[in-house]
C-alpha cells in the first residue's frame, strides 16, 4: 500500500511518533535525519554565534528517539557537551537553552552520566543569561534530590561537594552566588544536610569577597524564618469549609459552585493532614561546624577590618553571638566591641541587646560580662529616659543574667529591684521579672523581703560558683515514686491541708487491703520496696509494733529481681478511707527517734539489702522504665514544692535556650487600649444610679402628642433633606416673592 502525502523527512514530530512505535521499520529515515544533523553541525561550527533553527529541531528530534538507537547515538551526548563547553558564551540564548533541554532529556533516559552533566551545568552558571541560570539551578536541585530519594549516593555527593568547593571560590560572582544558593537549598531539602556542606559554606561562603555570597552564607547560619513563612502561607490558604458548604446549600446549584466546594474539601483535607504530620526536628547548621572558635575569631576580625553596610555588620554580630552562646566559646574582645553600641539612640539597639545576651554563658568570667550590665543600667535604666527605654534595659539585664547569673553584684541588683514600686507598670513588671529570676538562681543576692516565702524548692536551691557543674546520679524528682502516698494535686485543696494529712497513716480493714497486697507483691518482684512517708507527728500517740518492720526503708531483693516485669499499678491500688472512722484509727510513728534513711536490715528478709534514699533513687533510675504516669507524678511533686499557701504564680523562664527571642527584650507591659464594646460597657456602668442626662421632658403625660418640631428631631435625615436644601438654595428673588405672598396672606386674614 502506497502512502499518499508522505512528508516524513520534513514532518519530524510525526516521524518521531512512528519511530517510538516501531524503531526497526523507520531506521532508514532516522539515519537520514542523523546525517542531516551532522551536515548542519559542520555548517554551524563555521559561524557559532548565529542562530540555526534547523540544528535546534534536529537536536531535539534526536534527543527524543535516542533510546531507540543506542549504538548509533553513542557519541551524540558527548557532542552536545563539547559544543556547550566550547561555545557556551558565544551561543545564541535560544540555542543554548535548546542544547541544555536536550541534555536533560538524555539524562532522564540515563544516556549520560549525572556527574558529567552536573559539572557542565555548574560551569554554565557563568553565562550572562539569567533565565538559563535559573533553569539550570532548578534542574540541579531537582536532579540531586531525585538521585538521593531512595538512598543517598555518598560517592556522587562527595564528588559534587568537592566541585562546589571550587565553585564558591570562582571569580565570577554570579556563578559563586548561584552555587551557594544551590548548596543552601539542598541543605534545606534534607539532601545535603551533612557536616561537609555546612563547613564548606562556613569556611568559604562566610569569608567570600563577594558580598552577596557572604550575606547568603550568614543568613544560612542565622536560620531564616522559612518555617514561619510556610506557616503564614498555610494560614492564608486555610478555607472556611463550613461557610462554603452553607453557601452551597443556600445559593443556586451550579457546576462552578460544585467544583468550588470539591476544591475546598481537598484543601481542607490537605491542611488537616499537614497538621497531623509529625514535626521534623533538625539540628541547626551552626551545631555542625567543626571549628567554631576559629570561625568566630575570623568573623570578628572580618567585622573589624571590613567596611560593609550596617545590616551586614548586624549579621556578623548575630552569627558570632550565636557561635559563642551555643558552643560556649571564649572571645573576650567581642564584649567591649558590642558595649560601644549599647545606647538608647542607637539604630536597631534591641537587636544589639539580643546579641549581647546570646553571647553570654556560664563559662564566661563574670568580670567580662559585668561592664555590659553596668553600661546597660547607666544608659537605659535611668529616670531621664522614658519608661519604655527603662523597661527594655531591665529586660536585657534579665536575659543576660539568665545565662550568666554571677555577673550581677549584690548592690546593683538591690538598686534594680527598687523599681518594683515604680509608677509605670512596664518598668515595674520588668523589675519583678528580674526578682523572680534571682529567686530561683541566687536568692542570697536579694534582700530578705524580696526572696518570697520559703518553699521546699527554694530551700533546696544551692547557688553554683563559677565553673561549677552539678552532676546528678538519679533523675530529679523520683522521690515522688519512693513513697506510697504519692502527691495528688486537686483543685480547691490547700497545701496546708496536704501538709497536715500527708504524714498520717490510716489503718483500714483487711477486706480493703487486697489490692494493696497485690501492689506490694508487684513491687517486691522489682527488687525495691516503697517508703511510707513519715513527717512530723505527735509523740504522745501509741506506735504500732506490727508496722515497725516496714518503717521508711528501701529493700533490694536480689533473689527475686526481675527487670522485665510490667509497671506497678498506680491508681487502682490506692487505699480508700472512710472519713468517719479516720480519727479513731490513726496510728502515728515517732519520727524523731529513727530517721528514714538509716541503714537497717529488715527482719524476715534473709537476702534483703537496705538502701538509703539517694541509693534508692539511683537504683530506681537503673532498674525501672518510667511511664507517662510516673513522669506526671514527678511533675506534680515539683509543682507542689513550688507552691506556697496555694498561690501558684507564673514561674519565670530561667531555662537557658539556644537563642534569645527579640520579644523577650522588647516585651513591654502596657494597658491595652479598650475596644468600642468595652468603652460602651464602661459608659453604661457609669450611668447607673443617676438621672438621665440630656433633654428633660416635663410633660405630665409622656404618651401625649408632640409638636412637628419635636417629631422632626426623630426623623431620619433623608426625610428632611429636601427642606434643608431648599432653604439654603433660595435666591433673593425667591425670598422677595415668598415675603410678598406672606404679606398678602396676612392682609387677607385681617
Amino acid at each position: 500500500m502506497v502512502r499518499h502525502n508522505n512528508q516524513l523527512p520534513d514532518n519530524l514530530p510525526q516521524l518521531q511518533n512512528l519511530i517510538k512505535r516501531d524503531p526497526e521499520s523507520y531506521r532508514e529515515e532516522f539515519l537520514q535525519q542523523y546525517q542531516h544533523f551532522l551536515s548542519v553541525l559542520d555548517i554551524f561550527r563555521l559561524e557559532p554565534d548565529k542562530e540555526n533553527k534547523s540544528l535546534c529541531e534536529s537536536i531535539m528530534f534526536l534527543a527524543q528517539v535516542a533510546q531507540c538507537y543506542l549504538e548509533d547515538m553513542k557519541t551524540f551526548p558527548q557532542t552536545l557537551v563539547d559544543l556547550l563547553k566550547t561555545h557556551s558564551t558565544t551561543l545564541e540564548p535560544e540555542m543554548r537553552n535548546t542544547f541544555c533541554r536536550a541534555l536533560i532529556l538524555l539524562r532522564n533516559k540515563n544516556l549520560i552520566s549525572p556527574l558529567d552533566l552536573l559539572e557542565l551545568f555548574f560551569q554554565l552558571l557563568r553565562c550572562p543569561d539569567k533565565a538559563l541560570r535559573t533553569f539550570l539551578q532548578n534542574h540541579i536541585i531537582t536532579d540531586i534530590k531525585n538521585m538521593n530519594a531512595k538512598q543517598k549516593d555518598m560517592k556522587l555527593n562527595s564528588t559534587l561537594q568537592s566541585f562546589m568547593y571550587t565553585m564558591l571560590r570562582d571569580t565570577n560572582p554570579k556563578a559563586a552566588k548561584m552555587s551557594a544558593d544551590i548548596m543552601i537549598e539542598l541543605y534545606r531539602k534534607q539532601v545535603w544536610n551533612d557536616a561537609k556542606t555546612v563547613n564548606v559554606i562556613a569556611n568559604i561562603g562566610c569569608f567570600s569577597k563577594v558580598t552577596k555570597v557572604m550575606v547568603a552564607s550568614l543568613k544560612f547560619f542565622l536560620g531564616t524564618d522559612q518555617q514561619e513563612d510556610e506557616d503564614e502561607e498555610d494560614s492564608d490558604r486555610e478555607v472556611d469549609l463550613k461557610g462554603i458548604m452553607m453557601a452551597a446549600k443556600i445559593n443556586k446549584k451550579t457546576k462552578k459552585r460544585k467544583n468550588k466546594v470539591e476544591a475546598a474539601k481537598k484543601l481542607y483535607a490537605n491542611a488537616q493532614k499537614k497538621k497531623k504530620k509529625a514535626v521534623a526536628f533538625n539540628f541547626s547548621a551552626i551545631h555542625l561546624i567543626h571549628n567554631p572558635q576559629g570561625m568566630a575569631e575570623n568573623l570578628f576580625k572580618q567585622l573589624q577590618d571590613g567596611n560593609e553596610r550596617f545590616e551586614v555588620k548586624l549579621m556578623h554580630l548575630d552569627v558570632i553571638s550565636r557561635l559563642i552562646g551555643i558552643h560556649e566559646l571564649f572571645l573576650f574582645s567581642f564584649y567591649p566591641y558590642i558595649t560601644r553600641f549599647i545606647q538608647p539612640h542607637q539604630r536597631q539597639v534591641t537587636r544589639i541587646l539580643q546579641f549581647a545576651a546570646q553571647a553570654s554563658h556560664e563559662l564566661i568570667p563574670p568580670d567580662i560580662i559585668e561592664p555590659i550590665i553596668k553600661t546597660l543600667v547607666n544608659n537605659f535604666v535611668t529616670e531621664r529616659n522614658s519608661s519604655d527605654v527603662m523597661a527594655i534595659g531591665l529586660n536585657a539585664v534579665r536575659e543576660v543574667c539568665v545565662r550568666c547569673p554571677l555577673a550581677m553584684n549584690e548592690d546593683l541588683l538591690r538598686d534594680l529591684t527598687m523599681y518594683k514600686n515604680y509608677k509605670e507598670k512596664s518598668v515595674m513588671m520588668a523589675a519583678k521579672s528580674l526578682i523572680m529570676l534571682y529567686r530561683e538562681q541566687v536568692p542570697t543576692l536579694l534582700a530578705k523581703k524580696d526572696r518570697g516565702r520559703p518553699t521546699e524548692a527554694s530551700i533546696e536551691i544551692k547557688p553554683k560558683r563559677y565553673g561549677e557543674v552539678l552532676a546528678v546520679d538519679h533523675i530529679p524528682g523520683t522521690e515522688a515514686l519512693l513513697r506510697e502516698d504519692a502527691p495528688e494535686l486537686e483543685e480547691g485543696e490547700s497545701s496546708s491541708e496536704d501538709d497536715s494529712e500527708s504524714g498520717d497513716w490510716v489503718d483500714v480493714e483487711s477486706s480493703e487491703d487486697e489490692t494493696d497486697m497485690l501492689l506490694r507483691e508487684e513491687k517486691k518482684k522489682k527488687g525495691i520496696t516503697m517508703i511510707k512517708s513519715t513527717k512530723d507527728q505527735p509523740k504522745d500517740e501509741e506506735t504500732d509494733d506490727s508496722e515497725d518492720e516496714d518503717e521508711g526503708e528501701w529493700e533490694e531483693c536480689s533473689d527475686e529481681e526481675d527487670e522485665g516485669e510490667e509497671e506497678e499499678i498506680e491508681d487502682g491500688s490506692e487505699k480508700k478511707v472512710d472519713p468517719s472512722e479516720g480519727k479513731g484509727k490513726k496510728k502515728a510513728k515517732k519520727a524523731g527517734k529513727r530517721p528514714e534513711t538509716s541503714a537497717e536490715a529488715v527482719p524476715g528478709e534473709g537476702n534483703a539489702q537496705t538502701l538509703n534514699a539517694s541509693e534508692a533513687m539511683q537504683e530506681l533510675a537503673l532498674t525501672k522504665i518510667f511511664t507517662d504516669a510516673d513522669f506526671a507524678r514527678i511533675e506534680q511533686e515539683r509543682v507542689k514544692k513550688q507552691l506556697t499557701h496555694h498561690s501558684r504564680k507564673r514561674q519565670a523562664e530561667t531555662e537557658r535556650s539556644e537563642f534569645v527571642k527579640l520579644d523577650s527584650i522588647e516585651m513591654i507591659y502596657k494597658r491595652r487600649k479598650a475596644d468600642k464594646e468595652a468603652r460602651v460597657e464602661s459608659m453604661q456602668k457609669g450611668r447607673e444610679g443617676r438621672e438621665k442626662f440630656g433633654y428633660k421632658d416635663n410633660r405630665q403625660n409622656p404618651h401625649c402628642s408632640t409638636t412637628n418640631r419635636e417629631k422632626k428631631k426623630n426623623k431620619i435625615f433623608s426625610m428632611v433633606r429636601h427642606k434643608a436644601r431648599g432653604k439654603v438654595k433660595k435666591s433673593f428673588r425667591d425670598k422677595q416673592l415668598a415675603l410678598r405672598k406672606h404679606l398678602i396672606h396676612m392682609k387677607k386674614m385681617k
